[in-house]
C-alpha cells in the first residue's frame, strides 16, 4: 500500500485586494470570492455599456426633474456631472474596475466622488434592473444601425458586382449538378436581394428595441409620482414598453430577437461564401480570388486558400450558438427579474461583433473579386444548355413533353444540336428577373428606401444623445 505524500507547505498568501463596491451593501460584509464570481466575468462586458449607463442616467435625471423629484440645483449638478463622466469614460478615466461589481457602481461612484451628496441622489426610483434593461437598449439601438448600413454596403458592392459582370454566362447548379445558364450578374443579383430582403426587416425588430424601460424598477414600478414619458423623450425612445412587469418578463426576448435577425443575414453570408469557395476552386474556376485575399500554405507552395471565407462561414455557426445560449437562458425562467439575465449581455455582443467583422470584411472583399468568362461559358456548354433546346422546340411548335423526350434521346445519342450564342441566351431571358433582365434598378429603389429609414432613424437617435450630452442644443 503505497504512502500518501505529505502536502508541501503552503506558501505565504498576498492580503486580499480591497472589496468591491457595491450599490446594496456595507463594505467588507459579504465573502469577496461570492461577489468575484457573480460579477468579475460581466465586468468585461458592463465596461461596453459604460456610456450607454451613463447617457441613460441623464435621460433617468431629465424624468426625475420632470417629475418634481429634483430640485433645481440637483438636477443642474447631476446632469453636469454625467456630461464630466462621459468624457472621462471616453479618455479612459471612469471604467470598470476589479473595485466595482458592476458598470452601475462605477459610474455611481465617480459620480458621488464629484458632485457629493447629489451624486447619491441618483438612483431614485429606478433599480439597476431597469437601469441595464436601458443600456442594453440603447446598445441594441447603436448596433442595429451599425450592421444594417453595413449590410447595406454589402448589398451596394453586390449591385456594382452584378453590374459589372452582368452578361458573363456560367452555369447555375441544382443538387451540386450543372442544370440551367446563370451569369455571374444573376448570382450576385440574387444574394444582393436576400440581404436586402432581412435589412428591410430591421424596422420590425427596432420598433420593440426603441421602447423605454424606465420607471418599471424591479418590475413592480415605484410608489413615486415618476413621468415615465419625460425620460423616454429625453432618450429618444419612439414609445415605452408600457407594463412595467413586462420589462423583466421580456428580457432575452429582445436579445434573442436581434440574433435571430444576425442569423437569418449570417445565412445568407455563409451561403455566399460558400458559392465563392467552391465556384474559385480548380475544379470550377470561373470566380476568381484575388491573390491578396487568399492565404497560403505551409507545405504546398503552389495554394491559394480561402481561408476569410471559410472563417466567415464558421463563424455563422458560432453566431447561431450565441442565439441559442440566449435562447437557453431564458426559456425555463419565471416572472421577474432572475441574476441568470447577467449572462445575456456576453452573447448578444458576441454576437453583434461577429455579424460586424463578417459584413464588413465581405463588403470590401466582394468588389475584388474576379470572374473568367471563357470558363464559365465553356462549363456551360452542352446538358447545361438542353433545356434552351426544349424551349426552342416548344416555340416552333412541339408540346413541351414531346421535346423534352426528343431532347433526351438526341443526348443519350449524342446527337447535339447547335448551341445558342451567348447572345441568344441572354435574350432568351427577358422575364422579370432573368439573367436577361436583372432589374437591378428595382433593387436600389428599395436599397434607398432602406437607407432613408435607417438615416432617419440615426439622426433621431444621435440627436437625442447629442442633447442629453450637451453637444448641440435642443431644438
Amino acid at each position: 500500500m503505497s504512502k500518501r505524500k505529505r502536502s508541501a507547505p503552503r506558501a505565504p498568501q498576498p492580503a486580499a485586494p480591497a472589496q468591491p463596491a457595491t450599490l446594496w451593501t456595507a463594505a467588507n460584509s459579504v465573502d469577496r470570492q461570492m461577489l468575484d464570481y457573480t460579477a468579475a466575468e460581466d465586468r468585461l462586458w458592463d465596461g461596453r455599456l459604460i456610456a450607454w449607463d451613463i447617457l441613460g442616467s441623464l435621460g433617468h435625471v431629465e424624468g426625475l426633474r420632470a417629475s418634481g423629484l429634483l430640485t433645481q440645483p440637483e438636477y443642474q449638478r447631476l446632469r453636469a456631472g454625467l456630461r464630466m463622466a462621459l468624457v472621462a469614460a471616453a479618455e479612459g478615466r471612469l471604467a470598470v474596475t476589479a473595485e466595482h461589481e458592476d458598470v452601475h457602481t462605477a459610474v455611481e461612484d465617480w459620480l458621488v466622488r464629484q458632485v457629493g451628496g447629489a451624486g447619491e441622489r441618483l438612483h431614485t426610483g429606478r433599480s439597476r434592473n431597469d437601469q441595464v434593461a436601458c443600456d442594453l437598449r440603447l446598445y441594441l439601438k447603436d448596433r442595429l444601425l451599425l450592421l444594417a448600413g453595413e449590410a447595406l454596403d454589402l448589398v451596394e458592392s453586390l449591385l456594382f458586382f452584378a453590374e459589372r459582370h452582368e452578361r458573363v454566362l456560367w452555369p447555375g447548379y441544382t443538387h451540386t449538378r450543372r442544370a440551367m445558364p446563370s451569369s455571374a450578374g444573376l448570382w450576385a443579383a440574387a444574394f444582393a436581394e436576400g440581404i436586402l430582403d432581412t435589412v428591410e426587416g430591421v424596422p420590425e425588430v427596432w420598433a420593440k428595441v426603441d421602447r423605454s424601460p424606465l420607471g418599471s424598477a424591479a418590475g413592480y414600478g415605484v410608489p413615486l409620482p415618476l413621468r415615465r414619458e419625460a425620460a423616454q423623450r429625453a432618450l429618444g425612445f419612439g414609445a415605452l414598453e408600457h407594463n412595467v412587469a413586462l420589462v423583466q418578463n421580456g428580457r432575452g426576448k429582445l436579445e434573442a430577437l436581434v440574433l435571430f435577425w444576425c442569423v437569418q443575414l449570417g445565412h445568407e453570408l455563409a451561403k455566399l461564401c460558400t458559392d465563392i469557395i467552391h465556384f474559385s476552386a480548380d475544379e470550377y474556376g470561373f470566380l476568381v480570388i484575388p491573390p491578396d485575399l487568399a492565404t497560403g500554405s505551409s507545405i504546398m507552395p503552389h495554394k491559394r486558400n480561402p481561408d476569410l471565407f471559410e472563417l466567415t462561414r464558421s463563424r455563422v455557426a458560432a453566431l447561431e450558438g450565441d442565439l441559442v445560449t440566449v435562447l437557453q437562458i431564458r426559456s425555463k425562467l419565471g416572472s421577474g427579474y432572475h441574476r441568470d439575465f447577467q449572462l445575456l449581455k456576453e452573447p448578444v455582443m458576441r454576437g453583434v461583433d461577429r455579424l460586424e467583422g463578417m459584413l464588413s470584411m465581405l463588403a470590401v472583399s466582394v468588389p475584388r473579386l474576379g470572374v473568367d468568362p471563357a470558363v464559365g461559358r465553356t462549363i456551360l456548354s452542352g446538358g447545361p444548355l438542353a433545356t434552351d433546346e426544349v424551349m426552342r422546340r416548344v416555340e416552333g411548335g412541339r408540346a413541351f413533353r414531346s421535346a423534352y423526350r426528343e431532347v433526351a434521346a438526341a443526348i443519350r445519342e449524342g446527337d447535339w444540336w447547335r448551341e445558342p450564342s451567348t447572345e441568344e441566351i441572354i435574350t432568351r431571358r427577358r422575364s422579370v428577373g432573368g439573367l436577361g433582365n436583372l432589374g437591378l434598378a428595382t433593387v436600389r429603389g428599395r436599397l434607398k428606401v432602406v437607407r432613408a429609414w435607417a438615416v432617419r432613424e440615426q439622426r433621431r437617435f444621435d440627436h437625442a444623445m447629442d442633447r442629453l450630452a450637451g453637444r448641440r442644443r435642443a431644438r
